[in-house]
């Protein structure tokens, strides 16, 4: 028997027609089982959780069958509370489907501390420049004290301590500076 006479044969029809009978039933069955497995229609719309604390997520969160992970903490927002939502992922309004993950940024509990430099001999511009743009803040009210050099520091303070270069304090700390007065006839050294 040759292959054209094989082709034309009732035998291989068969075959052809069982096989395409079989690919469309395992086609539909699978497209059956994906509808039942991926929960194709169902949408549960993910709720705003900014400012909520981490115990009234997770209740709100489980009460819409979803979960939540924690990926971060951000740079401390004096607007939200403490330990509260301040970004999530996916957005509020965003449609997702059960046990879906629901990503988490929170506001940690206080600024992180910075480590003071040393300042030492700069100018008061430089200094305030300085400090500035690692977080600090400096308070208008500088202290002058006896010193040949007018508007050099000569140390700094911070809730009534002398500061260091080295010392840690929080972010966004209000440092007042010691500033020389230009009156002195000598050199002001640093206090150790």
């Amino acid at each position: 028997m040759s292959l054209i006479q094989f082709i034309k044969s009732k035998t291989f029809l068969k075959q052809i027609v069982i096989a395409f009978v079989g690919l469309v039933v395992f086609v539909f069955v699978v497209m059956k089982w994906l509808n039942i497995s991926t929960n194709h229609d169902q949408k549960i719309e993910v709720p705003n959780l900014e400012k909520m604390s981490l115990n009234e997520v997770e209740k709100t969160l489980k009460e819409l069958d979803l979960r939540l992970f924690v990926i971060d903490s951000a740079s401390y927002n004096p607007d939200y509370p403490k330990k509260s939502v301040i970004d999530q992922d996916p957005e509020p309004g965003d449609f997702v489907k059960e046990n879906r993950k629901i990503y988490l940024t929170l506001n940690p509990s206080g600024y992180r501390n910075v480590e003071v430099p040393n300042v030492f001999g700069k100018t008061k511009r430089q200094v305030t420049s300085q400090l500035s743009s690692i977080g600090f803040k400096i308070s208008n009210n500088p202290i002058y004290v006896s010193d040949i050099a007018k508007d050099v520091v000569r140390g700094l303070r911070f809730n009534g301590k002398d500061l260091k270069a080295g010392d840690k304090i929080p972010k966004n700390s209000v440092i007042t500076l010691k500033l020389g007065d230009g009156k002195g006839t000598g050199r002001y050294t640093e206090s150790k």
